[in-house]
């Protein structure tokens, strides 16, 4: 099991490097959330990754996409975590494009995955229910009648919903919440009667929204896969969208660090370089060893993913606890290493904190990882 990326997959890297670097620093996202756009990404930005790949980097060929795997994807997410870059990758192509590629029958994935890889739809997952992640508590309800189902219920923190075409709705068709059975995905027209959506404004400045379902009608063809049977392709789906935002979380902390450490070796304390005193050193130097594991059990859970590892789901919740506990460390540090100025919006360190902060509660936070790792484990 490899433990580092291939030729093509650090080419995909350096790509997405460069592209960021030229195209969306982290001003992009300040211009974003100072003008309070609207869509709250670049469509501009979101149309050049549609043309350069980004779009169906995980799909078959078969259904218009590159199939550069997850570790393509994951090695492109950390580079766009350097520079905190806002798009529909994670929501649209990584979660949503997962769910359908795991779900759907050929009819549907002929005809969505393709829309998804050239832009031409925006697809957002409508999961959570309560304030923590759980996606076995599922209250929404899909009933069944004679024309289709009627979608009852609620849902928040559903990223990108806003903006979303269409929405992959999981509702509960039989049982009670927290059963595995009884789980059911449909595809909904985000613009159906009975939608109602409202923009959520959260400390990352990312997009995400609550959405209500007032009797929804939707017909048979609009349920992606079995009925009853969704979660098992759900969970599949998650573990990817969790691993590369393990990913993205990942290219933050790193930047994040190497900020820290070139402005200890510039600030002089009484003309003395600050970074010359021994208790920072051994500061910084415990951050290094932090993620130098985080790299490590990064790379194990994208490699177990890839060839489809009976442990890859717990090597995945193993990156998701430690990785968000790392940039919690690395990002409390940073500002604090920064003295005052670190806790102002003058200084980028803040808006990587911030998005540090969101991304440990998304798809599920360290006591939930540590707790589904422990269970896949045997404990």
């Amino acid at each position: 099991m490899s433990l580092a990326l291939n030729e093509e997959q650090r080419s995909l890297q350096d790509t997405a490097r460069d592209f960021v670097r030229t195209n969306s620093p982290v001003e992009s996202l300040r211009l974003l959330r100072d003008s309070q756009d609207p869509v709250g990404f670049s469509r501009e930005i979101w149309a050049q990754m549609i043309e350069l790949g980004w779009g169906g980097v995980i799909f078959p060929e078969a259904y218009g996409g590159f199939d550069f795997g997850i570790k393509g994807l994951a090695a492109s997410m950390e580079e766009f975590g350097r520079t905190l870059l806002a798009s529909p990758l994670l929501s649209s192509v990584t979660l949503s494009g997962s769910v359908i590629l795991n779900a759907g029958n050929e009819t549907q994935k002929e005809e969505l995955l393709s829309s998804i890889s050239t832009g031409e739809l925006l697809v957002s997952l409508a999961l959570e229910e309560g304030v923590r992640h759980n996606p076995l508590a599922i209250g929404t309800a899909a009933i069944k009648t004679e024309n289709g189902y009627v979608i009852s219920g609620s849902k928040n923190l559903v990223i990108d919903g806003h903006v979303a075409d269409q929405l992959i709705v999981v509702a509960r068709t039989a049982g009670q919440p927290e059963d595995q059975d009884g789980i059911s995905l449909f595809m909904v027209d985000a613009g159906a009667e009975g939608v109602s959506i409202s923009r959520t404004h959260l400390a990352d400045s990312r997009n995400y929204a609550r959405i209500n379902f007032d009797n929804v009608p939707v017909s048979d063809s609009a349920l992606l896969g079995e009925a009853d049977q969704g979660f098992e392709p759900l969970d599949k789906a998650l573990d990817i969208a969790r691993i590369c935002l393990a990913a993205e979380l990942f290219g933050n902390i790193q930047e994040a660090f190497q900020r820290t450490v070139e402005y200890l070796k510039e600030r002089k304390q009484f003309g003395v370089l600050i970074g010359t005193f021994q208790g920072l050193q051994h500061r910084s130097a415990h951050m290094y060893t932090e993620i130098q594991l985080c790299k490590s059990l990064l790379m194990d859970a994208l490699s177990a993913l890839e060839a489809d590892k009976k442990n890859a789901p717990a090597m995945v919740s193993a990156a998701k606890a430690k990785i968000p506990e790392t940039a919690e460390l690395v990002t409390n540090e940073a500002v604090q290493l920064h003295g005052g100025i670190g806790v102002t919006d003058e200084l980028d360190i803040g808006l990587f904190l911030k998005r540090a902060r969101v991304t440990q509660l998304l798809f599920g936070d360290a006591h939930f990882h540590y707790d589904r790792y422990a269970s896949l484990s045997g404990y």
